[in-house]
C-alpha cells in the first residue's frame, strides 16, 4: 500500500511537471510522421495479466507487422523523431499513466512480450509476482541495447541470445532482495546513467564537433 501511494503521488507530480514535455514531444511526432502519438503495446503484467504498455510512437505505423518486437539503433522503422526520443528515453514518459492506474510502478522488471513470457521457466515466472516498472537493474545494465542489436540480421533473435539471459537473471535478483533501499538506489542509478551517457556525453560530442 505504501509503494502504491508513492507511485501515484510521484506519477500524478511527474504527469503534472512533465506536461509542458508531453505537449511538445506530441506535436513533434504529429510533424514529423503524423498520427497516432502513442504506442500502446501489449505487455505481460503481474500475474500474468496483459495490459496496453504506452509510449510515445518512434516507429512508422504499424511497424510491429514490418519487424519484431526488439529493435536496434539503425532499424529502419524508427522515425526521425523517433531517433532522438529514444535516446534520451522521452518515449517512456507516457507510462506515467500506466503507473497512475496501477498497471505498473516505478521500480520492477521491465514488462515483457507474450511470446517472450511464453519461454519462461517456473523460476522465470517469479517476475510476474510483482508489477512490471519504468526502469530496473537491466534498464541500467542495458541502457544501450539498440547499440547491442545493431547490425543483427534478426535483432529479437540477438535480443534473446545477448540480453535476455542476464536481464532475466537482474530481474529475479530484484524480486527475491526488494526493498525501499533497492528502489531508491535503481532510481537514483536510472537517472545517473540517463545524465551520464546521454545528456553528458551529447554535449561532450557538440563540442568536439566545435572544435
Amino acid at each position: 500500500m505504501v509503494k502504491r501511494t508513492v507511485d501515484v503521488v510521484c506519477a500524478t507530480f511527474g504527469i503534472v511537471v512533465a506536461a509542458p514535455v508531453l505537449a511538445i514531444v506530441s506535436i513533434l511526432i504529429l510533424l514529423d510522421d503524423g498520427a497516432p502519438v502513442f504506442y500502446r503495446g501489449v505487455r505481460v503484467g503481474r500475474n500474468g495479466c496483459l495490459f496496453r504498455l504506452l509510449k510515445f510512437r518512434t516507429m512508422v505505423v504499424n511497424a510491429d507487422r514490418i519487424g519484431g518486437p526488439s529493435t536496434s539503433t539503425d532499424d529502419p522503422r524508427v522515425t526521425r523523431i523517433g531517433r532522438t526520443l529514444r535516446r534520451y528515453k522521452l518515449d517512456e514518459l507516457p507510462q506515467l499513466a500506466n503507473v497512475l492506474v496501477g498497471e505498473m510502478s516505478f521500480v520492477g522488471p521491465r514488462p515483457e512480450v507474450e511470446e517472450d513470457v511464453r519461454l519462461y521457466t517456473e523460476e522465470d515466472r517469479a517476475l510476474l509476482t510483482v508489477k512490471p516498472g519504468i526502469t530496473d537493474y537491466a534498464s541500467i545494465r542495458f541502457h544501450d541495447e539498440g547499440d547491442l542489436l545493431k547490425g543483427a540480421a534478426d535483432p529479437h533473435e540477438a535480443y534473446r541470445r545477448l540480453v535476455r539471459p542476464e536481464k532475466l537473471r537482474l530481474g529475479l535478483e530484484y524480486v527475491r532482495h526488494r526493498t525501499w533501499n533497492t528502489d531508491l538506489k535503481i532510481f537514483v542509478l536510472t537517472i545517473a546513467t540517463l545524465i551520464g551517457t546521454r545528456l553528458l556525453g551529447s554535449a561532450v560530442g557538440h563540442e568536439s564537433s566545435q572544435r
